[in-house]
């Protein structure tokens, strides 16, 4: 009896923490897009900021933002999977390997601000590139690459070992049973991590500040060259994103309308990071499903 009392004593307990959490989240949400609903409309979402004048809006800041969030990926999902992938099949168990796990947790628990020094002085200062989309999205993966291989070699390493020993014991090589067979059942966990790592890609604003700057050239969108000064998808730019415009607004605006335009921002923001990650767990569901013909 005293069992069955304290088993629903601690039910109750977890389940008030985990609508208190759920509410929070609501809340916070709900106080955020509410705050900057008014604000959301077409010309505010294509249209440059203006800096004295009221009416500015938030186009290439936000372009800029999806932008980066594609450099960082491109470098730090690969480095990421495949040092993830390297820990839990081929690292041997010594000191060497040792070394590597504590320098990730050291790397991780890093604060964003002392990222963004480290990328002033290496990727900014040392390269002579200046603040550039690139330095920041280096930056940002040296951020996100803990996360990444911790992520990737927890998700290979609770794949049930008697896949991986059916798939050798029909005589196919190791690295075919990696990819054919322990990838796809670890692709939920990774692309988990993945999103984990996008969104803080959309937020951060610390290390942005020292690497890819706190302005923007004015974008032309018909230019899309890889080397024009004023090309969007020029790497080599400086680019304001959307997590430092809202900072800049808030502390150095100097427009009527400030705190409407970081309002509104902030609100494109949250709800950017919201179908980025609905629309990547689509996207994974449907790839896990199609590289393990699975109904589930």
């Amino acid at each position: 009896m005293r069992a069955r009392v304290m088993d629903r004593i601690a039910t109750g307990v977890l389940t008030l923490i985990a609508v208190l959490i759920i509410g929070a989240l609501v809340g916070l949400l709900g106080f955020i897009l509410t705050q900057g609903w008014h604000k959301l409309n077409l010309d505010f979402l294509t249209s440059p900021p203006n800096i004295v004048k009221a009416g500015g809006g938030i186009g290439p800041q936000l372009f800029n933002s999806l932008y980066l969030l594609v450099l960082t990926m491109l470098i730090a999902l690969p480095l990421g999977i495949g040092a993830g992938i390297y820990m839990a099949e081929y690292a041997p168990d010594n000191k060497f390997t040792q070394f590597i796990r504590m320098s990730i947790e050291v790397l991780s628990s890093l604060p964003s601000i002392v990222v963004g020094l480290f990328g002033l002085l290496v990727f900014v200062n040392m390269t002579g590139w200046g603040y550039t989309l690139f330095s920041g999205a280096l930056a940002l993966t040296v951020f996100n690459l803990p996360l990444l291989v911790r992520v990737t070699e927890d998700a290979l390493r609770n794949v049930p070992r008697s896949q991986k020993e059916a798939s050798l014991a029909l005589g196919i090589t190791k690295w075919r049973t990696i990819v054919s067979v322990i990838l796809p059942a670890a692709l939920p966990g990774i692309i988990t991590g993945a999103i984990l790592a996008s969104g803080r890609v959309f937020g951060e604003a610390a290390a942005l500040l020292f690497t890819a700057g706190m302005s923007s050239p004015n974008l032309n969108f018909t230019d899309f060259t890889l080397a024009g000064p004023t090309s969007p998808l020029n790497p080599f730019r400086p680019a304001e994103t959307l997590a430092v415009h809202i900072w800049k607004v808030n502390s150095e605006g100097l427009t009527p309308d400030a705190r409407d335009v970081a309002d509104g921002a902030a609100a494109v923001l949250i709800i950017a990071v919201l179908i980025f990650n609905i629309s990547a767990r689509w996207f994974g569901t449907w790839v896990y499903k199609k590289m393990t013909s699975g109904s589930n």
